[in-house]
Order: C-alpha cells, then structure tokens, then sequence
C-alpha cells in the first residue's frame, strides 16, 4: 500500500524559505511520477512541480527559479524547497505520486492515486 506523509511546513516572513519533505513507501517500482500541488483559501488544487520517472522536472511559471522539486536516490522522500517566498505562495501543499513514467505539473488532481494529508504553509508580508 503507498502512503505518502509530508512535513516541514509553517510559517514564514516574504522572502524567507522553506523545504518540504514527503516520506513515500508502498512502492515495488520507484520509477513513479511525484509532484506538489498547492490548494489556497478557497481556490482550486494546482500543480506546483512535478518530477517523473526519469527524473525530469516542471513547474508552474509561477515558482519557477524560485522551487525546486527533487528526490533521494532510493526514491523514498519527495522535497520541494522554496525560497523567496511570497504571500501569494500561502496555501496547504500536498504531495502526490502515481504508477507512470510520465508526467508533468500541468496535470490535474485525477491523475494521481496518491496524496500525503496536506501540510500549512503561510507567508506574511
């Protein structure tokens, strides 16, 4: 069974930084696509970064040069680290994973099967 636990949200002033991390088990195959959604007071669920089986990464224009998505070698613990943070970037972070190889931070919340329970990150001026 994959189960997917994130930690290292917070609180932090614009500017600062912080790194997310996703611990992921369950998987037989660690060629699995991983990416970072991020849900704001009352928007929808967006991708933010994404990372697939071949370790290519995408980002949404809106964090680019600013996050960077990664993983450990044994392909067991998801990163996303965030600098110069902005108010705009306060929302729940979630991490997601699915059985592909291919994927990309344009898809959309339906194509992963799998979600750690959301972590708080909150920016302030």
């Amino acid at each position: 069974q994959v189960r997917l636990v994130e930690s290292g949200g917070g609180s932090v002033q614009s500017g600062g930084s912080l790194t997310l991390s996703c611990v992921v088990s369950g998987y037989d195959d660690n060629r699995y696509c991983a990416a970072w959604f991020r849900q704001g007071p009352g928007k929808s669920r967006d991708g933010v970064a994404a990372i697939d089986g071949d370790e290519r990464t995408t980002y949404v224009d809106a964090v680019k040069g600013r996050f960077t998505i990664s993983r450990d070698n044994a392909r067991t613990v998801l990163t996303l680290q965030m600098n110069s943070l902005e108010v705009e970037d306060t929302a729940m972070y979630y991490c997601a994973t699915e059985r592909r190889r291919s994927c990309r931070v344009t898809d959309g919340v339906g194509e992963y099967s799998y979600w750690g329970r959301g972590i708080q990150v909150t920016v302030s001026s």
